[in-house]
């Protein structure tokens, strides 16, 4: 596998080894959301969701309120802090595993943080609210910067590029270094598979991934259950198991360090299986 300059990242109280994968588990607090929406709204299925997946091998969390599937209508502030607040508030007395927020907003982001979310990870490169950025540097925590086409509402409408990956790179180029010179010492970059893309325009990103090494920080991919799967194989998105291990382990391959998932169990030990092959041949 090909290695990166930064070879550990602390979240929360945790240290990770960036040339192993780390498995995040994905809980949606969402009535819509592609795979699994309304299943885990209410608080005592999300804390049992949320240790389902812990005990499964998840060793980051990530919780998000607001639905980022293609032609999703964006909620209020207000409506996203009703649906996160209850969760948040119970997460750090029940569990130890860092926890990050999936969110754009900054005042969002503010009350996760107060409430001990240990990461932020925001879909829009910081190109929702300039605010936010100051907010994840006041509170000195790592955050996730995703490429994104437009909005989760437009970003399907024929999306085109020149070039994909030169483009995704020269935004998360821009992205890191405004979050740097805000004074956020610690960024994730996600190249944002299935957000403003083709079927192509996904395959190329993920096939030229280590393309974003030379930016030093390490790269987050989700690619789990997403639509460009079922362009290849079929089935809906419950049935993109194979799929979404698969790409998972390119993405590995080609220097991911973080995956966001829906099927933890399994994208995990497909992952080990896969690592320690690799060591083995070192």
């Amino acid at each position: 596998m090909t290695t990166i300059l930064k070879t550990t990242m602390k979240i929360g109280s945790t240290n990770f080894d960036l040339k192993r994968p780390t498995i995040m588990g994905i809980l949606n607090l969402t009535p819509d959301s592609f795979s699994d929406g309304g299943r885990f709204s209410d608080l005592d299925r999300a804390i049992k969701r949320t240790e389902e997946m812990i005990n499964q091998g998840a060793q980051i969390i990530d919780v998000g309120a607001e639905s980022t599937r293609p032609y999703a209508e964006t909620i209020t502030q207000k409506q996203e802090i009703l649906r996160l607040k209850p969760f948040l508030t119970q997460y750090k007395k029940r569990f130890s595993v860092p926890l990050s927020l999936d969110t754009s907003k900054a005042e969002v982001a503010k009350i996760g943080l107060d409430l001990g979310v240990d990461l932020i990870n925001d879909v829009s490169g910081l190109s929702a609210d300039q605010n936010l950025i100051s907010v994840v540097s006041d509170y000195d925590v790592p955050i996730v910067l995703m490429h994104m086409r437009q909005t989760p509402t437009t970003m399907q409408n024929r999306p085109s590029y020149d070039n994909v990956s030169e483009e995704v790179k020269s935004f998360l180029i821009q992205a890191r270094d405004n979050a740097y010179n805000a004074g956020v010492k610690h960024v994730i970059l996600d190249p944002g598979i299935g957000f403003g893309k083709t079927l192509q325009h996904n395959l190329e990103l993920i096939a030229n991934l280590d393309s974003l090494l030379d930016l030093n920080c390490p790269i987050l991919i989700g690619t789990s259950r997403k639509s460009f799967i079922e362009k290849i194989t079929g089935g809906v998105a419950q049935n993109r198991l194979e799929g979404s291990i698969s790409s998972n382990i390119y993405a590995f391959q080609r220097g991911a360090s973080f995956f966001r998932v829906h099927d933890v169990i399994e994208v995990r030990k497909a992952l080990q299986v896969f690592d320690a092959i690799g060591e083995a041949s070192c």
